[in-house]
């Protein structure tokens, strides 16, 4: 089954964290996904920049998008890494996951996470890598 983006909208507005979180996917197809969420206040961390985990969790989750664009809609994430480059400060956390390599059952994919200030000007603040693996029953 292919991953379409009515069906990819439909498993984000699944996951209650994603919820909570107000996610959005803003792109989607065969370049990738891009996911993004305003940055709230309760978001933050003890210095005011976007917390880390919030940061994780994006990249985690558009990596996870991206690979479902080559694997189908079954997936789960094997594992990622990330790299924090700056203090993430912004007023919108974006998250542009692409496959790098993909094969029937595995794929690779990169992210770059960035803030956009309120005039949309984006600061790119960490890199992401990881490995998204095809469930099959």
């Amino acid at each position: 089954m292919e991953l379409t983006l009515e069906l990819a909208e439909k498993v984000l507005a699944s996951q209650p964290f994603s919820v909570l979180l107000g996610t959005r996917l803003t792109a989607f197809g065969a370049e990738g996904a891009t996911l993004e969420l305003d940055i709230r206040e309760d978001l933050r961390q003890q210095n005011g920049y976007l917390h880390g985990g919030v940061l994780s969790y994006a990249a985690d989750n558009a990596i996870t998008f991206a690979g479902g664009t080559a694997l189908g809609p079954a997936v789960l994430t094997g594992g990622f890494t990330i790299t924090y480059l700056r203090p993430a400060a912004g007023a919108v956390l974006r998250a542009v996951a692409r496959v790098a390599h993909a094969s029937k059952r595995q794929a690779t994919c990169t992210c770059e996470l960035a803030v956009l200030d309120e005039d949309g000007v984006a600061t790119l603040c960490a890199i992401a890598q990881g490995t998204v693996i095809a469930v099959r029953a």
